[in-house]
């Protein structure tokens, strides 16, 4: 494999990646942003503890995010710098 296929390999699985997961880390987000304001909002169909959970889940999924996204970058220079 050439330099330029294994360049485009990486980039476009580093982009599916990126894809997938912004779109599930940024609706956990959103959620934890919702029932934040539904709680200030004094909502009693929204409890403490799920608003609680929810952000949790919101930072899990972004700190995983960018781990995968570290891995990929440090493959993607691993096999850049092989020798030809």
């Amino acid at each position: 494999m050439d330099d330029l296929s294994a360049d485009l390999s990486l980039r476009q699985l580093e982009y599916l990646a990126a894809v997938v997961e912004l779109g599930s880390v940024s609706r956990a987000q959103n959620e934890a942003t919702r029932l934040q304001r539904e709680v200030q909002l004094d909502n009693p169909s929204v409890s403490l503890e799920e608003t609680m959970v929810s952000m949790q889940k919101a930072s899990l999924s972004f700190q995983a995010m960018t781990e995968v996204r570290n891995r990929l970058v440090e493959a993607y220079q691993q096999v850049m710098n092989m020798p030809i």
